[in-house]
């Protein structure tokens, strides 16, 4: 992945590419992993960073959706825990199983969920985690020794699947290079091109690092954008109606210690009609989520008070301990692009399905989804464009194809098993130069070999590319990212061949992407 050579390709080729994507995020890139691995020339535009917005904010779990057996919606249970088994197979340094218990307080509880997850069980078939089990009040608590024990009447255990998203979206970035693709983040579309007859032909994109603009020819447009796919429809067409209606989720971050063991905690249904998760991850707790509309779309969405209130009240009513806004470590937002529905009266009854929709000139949108179905969803898609822009047909390989890293027995390499077979590279790195071994900050596992290998390998341009994607810095402890940024800024600098001003830049511009992540106290 090197960002000088995808743009010298972009600049040398004549004839239009089978399929131009736009969006860097888990749809985007699956789909240039799917029809680059079946032999179309494919070239992807992110206009920030891969997975800047909603890929690197979920709530980091590889699931069929508890909620959607809630609503009934067996078909989109079915095929996100088909694709989760096929995750964990082709991806297993980061996915993972995690054991996650639905605490019952009231009698009715135990046998009305017991049943529910004996049902997600049975629809996950071969691709199941394991079997769900009622558990006794003590079996509960020995699990999760940090939760609230009055009133307890037991549990019901059931097994889901966690990962690392915006690794695993890095990687997936690296599997479509390896399978041919070219990728470009950085790169804003400004327009697109279309023939005589009003047909989409191509497009025009901005190079965000130098200003250039570039002309691209392509069978199929294919729009990824999510959250701003609006935006890109009017461009095709001033008068498409609006597609999105965007809801945004908080997430907090809280110390190991509120949830000591290996097992999570779900709470099936808040006072909002959502499922709340608490979630051992990287060491930390992700608390969340809320589910509240919003009238605009940004990169960098921020959360709103009453939003972290109500996950600390959530938490509270579970954990022994209450958490405080003292104990948030960082917060983070992400935005749903939610396919608008005639009638629905909220986001959380919107579907999670994906939809795909072509415009009377060819351009071709998808959006909706969720992150568990992306391959699936990529899949539909190019097969779609295929039709659209009448190219040879070919099978989608995808459903075993290894993702770049894939390690069976990653957990070998420790602190680097997220990176899988490059943590051996990364290893080296820190032998050769052994200064590259030291951490960053003493409350992150975070070292400057790290920072190198996201500059040399994995295409990171900014301060805020490593300390909130490459690495998860940000996600995790806002201030310790803070307080690593100068640092980092240096390394980075050195690799990227950048001076002081540039420093100066980026420590300004992550102070203030960094300020929408702290909670004040």
């Amino acid at each position: 992945m090197n960002r000088e050579t995808f743009l010298q390709r972009i600049r040398d080729r004549r004839e239009p590419w089978d399929l131009a994507v736009v969006g860097g995020g888990a749809t985007g890139v699956g789909i240039a992993v799917d029809a680059a691995a079946r032999g179309y020339s494919v070239v992807l535009l992110e206009q920030s960073d891969f997975g800047k917005g909603t890929s690197s904010r979920s709530t980091k779990l590889v699931h069929g959706g508890v909620r959607y057996l809630q609503q009934g919606n067996i078909s989109l249970v079915m095929e996100a825990l088909k694709e989760r088994g096929l995750l964990l197979q082709n991806a297993p340094h980061l996915v993972h199983d995690l054991p996650f218990v639905v605490p019952n307080y009231q009698w009715w509880e135990a046998p009305f969920y017991g049943i529910g997850l004996k049902v997600y069980d049975m629809l996950a078939g071969k691709y199941g985690f394991g079997r769900s089990l009622l558990l006794s009040p003590d079996e509960v608590v020995e699990r999760i020794p940090t939760l609230e024990r009055e009133g307890l009447r037991g549990g019901v255990l059931y097994h889901d699947g966690q990962f690392d998203d915006s690794r695993l979206l890095i990687n997936l970035a690296q599997t479509a290079a390896e399978q041919g693709a070219c990728l470009l983040n950085y790169a804003r579309v400004t327009g697109l091109a279309k023939d005589a007859e009003g047909f989409v032909t191509g497009l025009t994109f901005c190079d965000q690092e130098s200003g250039a603009t570039h002309a691209l020819p392509a069978r199929c447009v294919i729009n990824a954008t999510g959250p701003f796919c609006d935006e890109l429809r009017r461009m095709d067409d001033p008068s498409a109606a609006t597609m999105i209606a965007p809801s945004q989720g908080v997430h907090i971050v809280l110390p190991r210690d509120f949830l000591p063991r290996d097992t999570a905690i779900m709470v099936p249904h808040t006072r909002d009609g959502r499922v709340m998760f608490a979630i051992p991850w990287h060491d930390h707790v992700v608390v969340g989520t809320t589910d509240t509309p919003i009238p605009t779309v940004s990169l960098e969405p921020r959360p709103l008070e009453h939003e972290v209130d109500f996950i600390l009240e959530t938490a509270s009513g579970y954990l022994a301990r209450r958490p405080t806004r003292a104990d948030i470590l960082s917060v983070f937002t992400g935005i749903r692009p939610l396919v608008k529905a005639g009638d629905a009266s909220s986001t959380s009854a919107l579907s999670r399905d994906h939809t795909i929709h072509i415009s009377k000139s060819g351009l071709l949108t998808i959006t909706g989804g969720k992150w568990t179905t992306y391959r699936k969803m990529a899949e539909d898609c190019v097969d779609h464009a295929v039709v659209l822009a009448r190219l040879t047909e070919r099978p989608c390989v995808t459903r075993d194809l290894h993702v770049h890293g894939f390690h069976r027995q990653a957990e070998q390499f420790g602190a680097l098993a997220g990176y899988g077979s490059d943590a051996v590279g990364l290893g080296d790195l820190m032998r050769g130069q052994p200064e590259l071994a030291r951490p960053l900050h003493e409350a992150m596992p975070l070292c400057a070999a790290q920072v190198v290998w996201a500059a040399r390998h994995e295409m990171a341009r900014t301060l805020d590319d490593v300390l909130a994607r490459r690495t998860r810095a940000l996600y995790l402890n806002a201030r310790a990212a803070i307080a690593m940024a100068p640092a980092t800024a240096r390394l980075l600098a050195a690799e990227l061949n950048r001076d002081a001003a540039w420093q100066e830049r980026q420590l300004a511009e992550f102070k203030e992407i960094a300020s929408g992540f702290v909670v004040n106290h």
